[in-house]
Parts: C-alpha cells; structure tokens; sequence
C-alpha cells in the first residue's frame, strides 16, 4: 500500500525533492545555535571578545532569516505538492466510480462514497506534504544532535539516547490500537456523511409531513456514532501523545541530572553543559514531530487504505467485450434468461424476443422484474445465466460502450444534473451541434418553454432539476433521447408520476420518438400501452400472458383484470 501511495509522488518529483531538500537544510542550521553557544560561553566571552560575540549573534540572525525564508518554501510549495496528489487522486476515484457496475452504487451510500473523495482524501493530502518532511527532519536532527553531543561527551549522549528505544517499543505498541480506532471513525464520518445527505436530499418530504424533529433525532443518533467513535479514536491518540511526551520529559529530567552529575565531576564544562541543555530542545523536537507524524500517519493512511478499496473494486471495464457494436437493426432476445438479487431470482428462465422496429409492452404487478428486465438489456446488470441477443450476437461480446450508444432510456424518476438546460439534453456529447440540440427540443416539445426563459438554453435547472416541473422534466430527458438517436428505446414508467394532462402530452411526444425503433415499455398505466405491437404480462411466476391489447381483454386473464380495474377507478 505505501508503494502505491508512494507513486502519487511521481509527476512532482522536482518540487518535492526541492521541498525536502529546504527541509535538510533547515534541520542542519537549527543545530548551529546549540554549537553557537557553546562557543560563546567557552571561549569568547571569557575572553572578552565583543567583537567574535557581535559577530556570531549577526551569523545567528543570518541563519534565522534564513531558516524563516526556507520555512515559507517549505510551507508553500510543501502543501502544493500535497494538494496536487490529492487532485490525481480525487481525479482517479472519480474516474473509476464512473465505471463501476451499478450494483455498486445499490450497496454504498452516497453520502459515504462522497466522504471517501473529500475529507478522507484531504487528510492522505496531509500526510503526503508533512509525512516525509516530519520524517526528514527528525532523522536529520536526531542523527546531527547525536553527533555533534557526542563530540562534547560520548557517555553523556548515550546516557540521552537510551531512551529512544523505549519510545520507539511503545509507539509501536499504541499503534495498532490507534490504526483500529481511527479507521472505525473513518466509517462512522462516512455513515454520518450519507445521512447529512439523505435528510437534506428529502428536505421537502420532512417538511411537508411535519417530520423535522423526526430527522433531528436521527442525525443525534448519527453524530453519537460519530462522537463515540471519535472518542476512542482521541483515546488512543492522547494514551500515545501523553505516553511519548512523559517519556521525553523524563529524558529531559536524566538529562538534566546527568549533565548536572557530570559538571560536578569536571567531565564537562559550563559551556558544554549549557549546549548539552539546548541540545535537549533541539533532540525533544524531532520526537514532537514524530508524535505528530504517527497522528498524520493514521490518518491519512486510514484514508488511503479506503480509497484503495474503491480503487481495488473491479470496473465494468474489466467485463467488456471486444466486439464494437457499429450498428444495429434493434432486434432482441432473450433466450432462458435468469437473474438473481442476492438469493432471489427476480427473473427466472425468461424467453422472449423483441422485433426490430416494434414495440413491446411488459405490465403486470410490482415485483414481477419488468425494470430488471430492461436494465439487463445495457448490461447495469449481468445475467446469472442464459443469454441476451442483439441481431443475433450475445451483448456481451459488445463493450459497454458502443451497447450503451445504441439505447436510449427514459424513466419515471428523471434525474437532471445542476447545470444548464443545455447540458443537460447534450449530456457531454460536444460533437452535437446546437441547432441538434434545438431540434431535439422542438421534437420533445420543450423548445417553446425553454425560448420564453430569459437565459434559454442556458438556464440552470437546479440541484435534480427543482426549478422545473415534472412534465417539463421529462420532456427534457425526451429531448435527450432525440438527438442520441439510438435504435433501441426503453421507457420505464416514463409518464406514471404525470397528471393525465401532461400524460396525454408526453405520450404524444414519446410515440414520435418511438416511430422507428425497438421499443420497450414498462408501464402500470394500461392506457399507455394499447397501441404497442405486442403487450406481455410478468408476475413473479414469470411471463402469464402475451398478445395485442385487444386480444388480451379477449382471454379474460389477468390483464383485462388489470385493465378493467383502472376504468373503474377512472
């Protein structure tokens, strides 16, 4: 794992080695003033050399600005080495998400994934820019102050030293209990994350049904999840820091004492023991850093170590075909397919096949896979077993894209990025023109609409389209399905959360987009349904009946019961 942390680091080698190389030097210099002194007290002040005192003390002020000059690169350029691995890294998460399959999304909150790209990732940034400079600088001051203290006295040094293996067992120990602790708060910050989401995603709902405190409580029950887990996390963090720090302290005290033990027997002189006493600052600082570095550490490895298992979660990709899916008459046919969620089959040894240029109508209750059924055909989701065939050929020797580009798909629940209407019936295809993208509005009748707004086509439609209506909505991703112009149509409820006003309107929109292809219809409303070409009714024993509409309502069966309900109700 740390290699492949460590490849982030690639494409800024310059300034990174520029970064560290700032970081050696300042550690060097911060060792000069423990030696300045010693000089001082030893040798020039006793002697009465104001001019060696003057002239040193200017050096040290050199040596400071110099330091404080470096310190800026250091920060600067430091954290823009750090904030750009993070980008590769979003950039990388992003861009695998985009081409995981959709059962992924069905078992991850998106709350919890959106965690994983910010805030987790924030702090790997954290840890890229302060990790080595940390590590950089503890090892350079550790190894200066050791040789220049045992330049003064070996034995005395050894005496301070000896304490570093004792620190070193016991950041040991309290590590596994702090990678443990502080990955459970990585996940609890993900869950709370997903509900933040979820509740101000249904905001309207909780208004409108009085629900608030309802929300309060939960988002409570959430945040105790949080603080629970964050506690334990602060635990381990604290048993380690006040741990390290009692062990330096206590090195400071030998030291002191040692120092003070050693003067007394003529082993040093007051110079040495003063440079000796600075030395402890200078030696306790490196293990302040280091303190330090372990929290880093942890957190930003606990970051990483998630952002790995998305990265590590096989692509779409991987399951492609070879076979680029040029062109398409639309024929289509299922021969003993069967799929299952979990242990359930949703669709069971299932036959049917689909003429180019016809439409099919699969009704029946909740339950049956009519959705399943269509979402099988752009492969959202593999068959368990048999095959689905496309003039012929199995789909999945398509790769998923140039399938995909032959499918258009309009559902109930459109969904509408927060960009302009423009963007959203263009969808990223830049090769469209914009008289295209007129045209496929005029043909979706939303053309006039969208004219009479002042921006037009550049009007923005809101966070899922809230500035919009319904109908509007749907004409939208009409238009949408217009200007892709594939051969295969696939609409999923598309006009069952319409008024009958607005339905009557839109269907008239979607029988014209039908004209021409291979069309699947998923409906509960009957009446949209009776000119299809074919109308096959599924349950969840599995296809019961098939046929025109006319002779369905002949047979007596479950659609013309079906059907005769909704006239009732009508």
């Amino acid at each position: 794992m740390l290699k492949r942390f460590i490849k982030y680091y690639k494409n800024y080698l310059p300034m990174f080695i520029a970064d560290m190389s700032a970081a050696v030097v300042v550690a060097l210099l911060n060792l000069c003033y423990p030696t300045i002194t010693r000089k001082l007290i030893n040798e020039y002040i006793p002697d009465g050399n104001m001019k060696m005192v003057v002239s040193l003390c200017l050096m040290l002020l050199g040596i400071y600005i110099v330091i404080a000059s470096l310190n800026y690169f250091i920060q600067y350029f430091g954290h823009n080495v750090g904030t750009r691995m993070q980008a590769d890294m979003r950039n990388d998460l992003f861009s695998h998400m985009q081409y995981l399959p959709v059962r992924y999304f069905d078992n991850n909150k998106t709350g919890a994934l959106m965690s994983r790209i910010t805030s987790d990732l924030f702090d790997v940034s954290e840890l890229a820019h302060h990790g080595p400079e940390d590590l950089f600088l503890s090892v350079i001051l550790l190894c200066g102050s050791f040789i220049l203290m045992s330049s003064i006295n070996l034995y005395l040094t050894l005496i301070v030293f000896s304490g570093i293996p004792i620190l070193v067992a016991f950041a040991a120990i309290k590590r596994v209990k702090m990678s443990k602790a502080f990955r459970q708060m990585r996940v609890e910050n993900a869950i709370i994350n997903a509900g933040i989401e979820n509740s101000l995603t249904g905001i309207r709902v909780s208004k409108a049904y009085v629900s608030e405190e309802h929300e309060n409580e939960n988002f409570r029950n959430l945040n105790r999840g949080y603080i629970k887990s964050r506690d334990e996390a602060m635990k381990a963090m604290a048993e380690f820091s006040s741990g390290t720090g009692f062990i330096g302290n206590l090195l400071y005290v030998i030291m002191l004492l040692s120092c003070s033990i050693f003067l007394l027997h003529g082993k040093i002189n007051y110079g040495d023991f003063a440079a000796f006493i600075i030395y402890i600052g200078v030696f306790m600082d490196p293990i302040k850093r280091i303190i330090s570095l372990v929290e880093q550490f942890q957190n930003g490895m606990s970051g990483f170590k998630r952002f790995c298992e998305i990265m590590d979660t096989a692509a779409e990709t991987e399951d492609e075909g070879e076979e680029v899916l040029a062109s398409t008459n639309g024929n289509i046919e299922f021969k003993n397919v069967t799929f299952s969620y979990g242990e359930d089959n949703i669709l069971n040894n299932l036959s049917l096949n689909i003429e180019s240029g016809k439409t099919l109508a699969l009704v029946g209750p909740s339950g049956g896979g009519k959705t399943t059924l269509c979402n099988l055909i752009p492969r959202f989701y593999s068959a368990s077993d048999g095959e689905i065939l496309i003039d012929g050929k199995n789909i999945n020797r398509f790769t998923l894209s140039s399938l995909r580009k032959h499918i258009g798909i309009v559902s109930q629940d459109v969904f509408l990025f927060d960009a302009s209407i423009y963007e959203n019936i263009v969808l990223g295809d830049t090769d469209k023109t914009a008289e295209e993208v007129h045209l496929a509005a005029k043909r979706a009748g939303i053309s006039d609409f969208i004219e009479a707004l002042p921006d037009g086509y550049n009007t923005e439609v809101g966070e899922r389209g809230v500035r919009l209506s319904g109908g509007q909505k749907q004409r939208i991703a009409i238009a949408r399905v217009f200007l892709k112009n594939p051969k295969i149509l696939i609409l999923d409820e598309a006009t069952s959360a319409l008024d009958n006003v607005t339905e009557n309107l839109i269907t008239e929109s979607l029988n014209e987009l039908s004209e021409g292809r291979t069309t699947i219809v998923v409906a509960h409303r009957l009446s949209t349904v009776r000119r299809a070409d074919e109308i096959i009714v599924i349950t969840e024993d599995g296809i019961k009946e098939r046929g025109s509409h006319e002779c369905l309502l002949e047979e007596n069966g479950i659609y013309k019961e079906l059907y005769e309900s909704q006239f009732k109700e009508v």
